[in-house]
């Protein structure tokens, strides 16, 4: 639930992004609604990144040093504060308002930060090894799911309004076609995203620190025996001796900085950086831009011929079934087969898919913007989402939680999402302004021109391609235990003829 909430409040700001336009940035008698100008539109869209980047470095080096549970219940906290303190925006100015926004969505999103390395470290520390990939697929999954919610909210809301207080398009009655009650509109949206993380909260208070943790972090076996009885309803006797044994082996005190980190694990926080990062240059782009891609090929009329809760509500409506056709789809595809194909296998594919349609999408875009073939854009399109989701928006979020140390797990997760969100950044700030028309007379208010979106969708396909190549740096953890793919019990096993013994269990 806690990654649920972190889709919605990322992703709903991209919902009421233009009604923020026509209420706060109208000019009187203009042919077109208001839109937010385009440094304002590129901080109210990004700036919960910039928080989010933040939260995940320091929530995950937090997660590292004081332990999983302590650090869980104060993003929550954060989330539900700021996600109500939104909404509750004010000022005298327009400028006013959005600056309050953009502060506590800065707040909201350093607390959506912490939930990246925390949530996958410590489903990852719970899991056994064979099911272990999808129970953490299945929490981001839920990404899925938030942003499914973020549509369906807003539907709801501006529907309600829209046939409460009806108004006329913006071509009849410019300021007549945003009532006044349209500014409660947005603000219910985003203070909808504290409900489902209130409601977590005690259930997060109750869940007992990791065993992994307990035992090779803060080393204390026993504790961390009692605390998986209780977990298991079984008994479980504690190692203490075998804990003080592979604490005590010398190559695994390294720390983040150090030759050994380096030599063991340089090349795969550099595979999971960067498949990150590219990722999420093309997956973020895409989400919150789409109102602008379903407006050219016609599935959103002209704002012109619009009110603004009618604008909010096909926007919505045209995102909701996105989600629901190929965003949520994917994600439990990946859930279903990623401990059958294996991490790596779904991303190179996944990679692989959505470079063919980007090009597929961007070499003859303008035969997809005719009327007869909008039909066709839009299953391409959803198909790019389909197999980012089955594919690497998943696994990006699934191999940093398996391939480093306990020590240092949560903080290196926490580094690779970061690089994520710097991608996200990219995608937010830079294809608000790529995407522009490249003729000056069809470029919105404020905007220089930019590659236009053929072009931006190119350069998406070659992100896209990148990723595929750095996607061999990663290495496959498929049915491997996380003491195997981090060798935190390497001195410590006991070699019988042709095999192993088994991992410590903890």
């Amino acid at each position: 639930m806690g990654f649920f909430t972190d889709a919605y409040d990322l992703f709903c700001i991209s919902l009421v992004t233009k009604l923020l336009g026509r209420i706060y940035y109208h000019h009187e008698g203009a042919p077109k609604p208001g839109i937010l100008p385009p440094g304002i539109s590129a901080a109210v869209n990004g700036v919960a990144f910039v928080g989010t980047l933040s939260g995940q470095l320091f929530f995950g080096w937090l997660g590292d040093k004081m332990g999983r549970k302590r650090v869980y219940g104060m993003t929550l906290m954060i989330m539900v504060i700021c996600s109500i303190a939104s909404g509750l925006s004010f000022g005298k100015t327009p400028n006013g308002v959005i600056a309050t926004l953009c502060f506590f969505r800065f707040w909201l999103g350093f607390g959506i930060g912490g939930d990246y390395p925390l949530s996958a470290t410590i489903m990852s520390e719970y899991a056994n090894k064979k099911t272990r990939g999808a129970f953490i697929a299945a929490v981001f999954a839920m990404q899925g799911f938030g942003i499914l919610a973020g549509g369906i909210v807003a539907l709801v809301v501006s529907g309600a309004f829209k046939n409460a207080y009806p108004a006329p398009i913006y071509s009849v009655n410019n300021e007549g076609s945003t009532p006044q009650e349209a500014d409660i509109v947005w603000r219910i949206i985003l203070m909808f995203g504290a409900i489902p993380a209130l409601l977590t909260y005690y259930w997060r208070m109750k869940m007992p620190e990791t065993a992994r943790y307990t035992a090779l972090v803060a080393k204390n076996a026993t504790k961390a025996a009692s605390d998986m009885s209780k977990v298991l309803n079984v008994e479980i006797e504690a190692e203490d001796d075998k804990i003080e044994k592979i604490v005590e082996i010398q190559g695994n005190n390294f720390g983040l900085f150090s030759k050994e980190f380096l030599y063991r694990h340089g090349l795969h926080l550099l595979g999971t950086t960067s498949t990150w990062f590219l990722l999420d240059i093309a997956f973020y782009s895409q989400n919150l831009f789409q109102k602008d891609i379903f407006s050219k090929i016609g599935w959103i009329p002209h704002p012109e011929t619009m009110n603004a809760l009618d604008e909010v509500f096909k926007i919505a409506k045209a995102q909701t079934l996105i989600a629901l056709c190929s965003t949520v789809p994917g994600y439990w595809f990946t859930v279903a087969f990623i401990d059958r194909m294996g991490r790596f296998a779904i991303q190179l594919m996944g990679f692989s898919f959505m470079t063919v349609f980007m090009f597929a999408l961007a070499i003859p875009y303008n035969h997809w913007t005719k009327k007869e073939n909008r039909f066709g854009f839009v299953v391409m399109y959803s198909l790019t989402f389909f197999f980012a989701n089955f594919g690497p928006n998943a696994t990006t979020f699934v191999v940093p939680a398996e391939i480093f140390p306990a020590r240092l797990r949560s903080t290196c997760h926490g580094i690779s999402a970061a690089a994520g969100k710097a991608g996200a950044i990219v995608g937010a700030f830079g294809f608000l302004y790529a995407a522009q028309s490249t003729d000056p007379s069809k470029v919105d208010a404020g905007y220089p021109t930019g590659i236009g979106v053929k072009n931006a969708l190119i350069v998406l396909g070659c992100v896209n391609f990148l990723g595929m190549l750095f996607t061999f740096l990663v290495p496959e953890s498929k049915g491997k235990s996380l003491e195997e793919m981090s060798k935190e019990n390497e001195g410590e096993e006991e070699i019988t003829k042709g095999e192993t013994a088994q991992t410590i269990p903890v």
